[in-house]
């Protein structure tokens, strides 16, 4: 053999090497792509903490609760990610649906402000709305508001992962079919916007921001019960 043919020879093989580690590299990265893909789905959805279906005495629409012509409107933009979302909604919000919206007295409406996840890729804050809103075209959305906040273990740690927010709304008895086919439509993702869009306008920068009657209390700082209460009660004297 010449020269010339050894060369060539060499060349040769230097190039199927060069083709056979390019399709080693396609494969592995495909495998890992699909590692990424599919070992979240394969994950189990972990132990749910369950909650108590609520009994109202006003009536429920999405979500909204109370009276549309009770003489308060008390607007409430949350995270169903936020810890002080967590902490109003447990310690705060139920003392004001008993002693003021079941009373007649306070229209109340939780406003969408899904912000948490702005800066990562999972989306759980979007998803949680998301679950929420298809819970409450079934009339349960607070339910399904009460399951949120009792299963969260901190911000982008999956605890709404999409697995566990379709789990949640089995726990709770939701129909399934109609569920799923709202939760992968991201059904109200108009409505969700429209919340977020709605709060910014309002000044809204973080949650829970609660107004009363228009009024932000509280800018910055989660109200106390108190707070709420005398702007509730000047509401109710026309003040």
């Amino acid at each position: 053999m010449s020269k010339r043919q050894q060369l060539r020879e060499k060349h040769r093989r230097q190039q199927k090497q060069q083709q056979m580690i390019i399709i080693i590299m396609v494969v592995v990265g495909a495998l890992l792509l699909a590692s990424a893909l599919i070992i979240p789905t394969l994950k189990p959805v972990g132990e749910i903490v369950q909650v108590t279906p609520w009994v109202f005495n006003s009536p429920v629409n999405m979500n909204t609760l109370g009276n549309p012509d009770a003489p308060v409107k008390m607007d409430v933009w949350e995270d169903f990610q936020c810890p002080a979302c967590k902490r109003y909604s447990v310690e705060i919000e139920s003392l004001v649906i008993k002693n003021y919206v079941d009373t007649g007295k306070v229209f109340y409406t939780f406003r969408h402000y899904p912000f948490v996840d702005s800066q990562v890729t999972t989306k759980e804050s979007q998803q949680a709305a998301n679950a929420s809103m298809c819970a409450a075209s079934q009339g349960r959305f607070w339910d399904y508001h009460d399951i949120l906040f009792a299963n969260w273990n901190g911000e982008n740690q999956g605890a709404f992962a999409d697995k566990r927010l379709v789990a949640f709304a089995e726990n709770l008895g939701l129909k399934m079919d109609d569920f799923k086919t709202c939760f992968n439509r991201n059904t109200y993702q108009t409505d969700i916007e429209k919340d977020y869009n709605d709060g910014q306008a309002k000044g809204v920068t973080g949650t829970p921001s609660v107004f009363v009657n228009g009024v932000h209390l509280t800018p910055g700082y989660i109200p106390t019960y108190e707070q709420i209460a005398q702007a509730i009660e000047d509401g109710l004297a026309g003040k």
